[in-house]
């Protein structure tokens, strides 16, 4: 079933003979580039700590002293449809849920728009939660409640 295209111009509704194409012939997009994409995409969601990225990744970083933003990100292309996983650790206290959900809804979108490639499933792996926020605050407070405590026997 071929779908018509037509144009408005000064009111009046044009039909076009040509279709227009919206798939990338000739051009190929390297899985690295994509994988860089979904990691700035994953990277903006609230509730994400970092991403697991194994061990190999986590030695480039700290050899190369530049940031990995593919790093957790697996990707298959195959013809114009991508299957992205995402490895990640999520902040203690986000509701993993919806930092997932919001992660899926995200690299969909940047994928999409940014590379033409149609998105067919964004699996989100959650490798674990990171507490140092939470152990930080509590050190925070026994700093302060000791603070106190020597202020009141002084």
């Amino acid at each position: 079933m071929e779908e018509e295209n037509k144009n408005v111009e000064n009111g009046e509704v044009v039909e076009l003979d040509e279709e227009i194409k919206t798939d990338n012939e000739g051009i190929q997009i390297s899985s690295d580039v994509v994988a860089v994409i979904a990691g700035v995409a994953v990277s903006e969601v609230r509730g994400v700590s970092g991403m697991s990225g194994g061990f190999a990744g986590g030695i480039t970083e700290v050899l190369s002293g530049k940031k990995n933003l593919a790093k957790g990100i697996k990707v298959d292309i195959n013809e114009d449809i991508a299957k992205i996983d995402v490895n990640i650790i999520v902040e203690y206290g986000s509701r993993i849920p919806d930092v997932a959900f919001e992660i899926q809804n995200r690299v969909k979108k940047s994928v999409e728009n940014m590379t033409g490639l149609k998105v067919e499933e964004v699996n989100v792996h959650v490798q674990g939660v990171n507490t140092d926020a939470v152990m930080n605050e509590k050190e925070d407070i026994q700093d302060t409640v000791e603070e106190n405590n020597n202020e009141e026997n002084q």
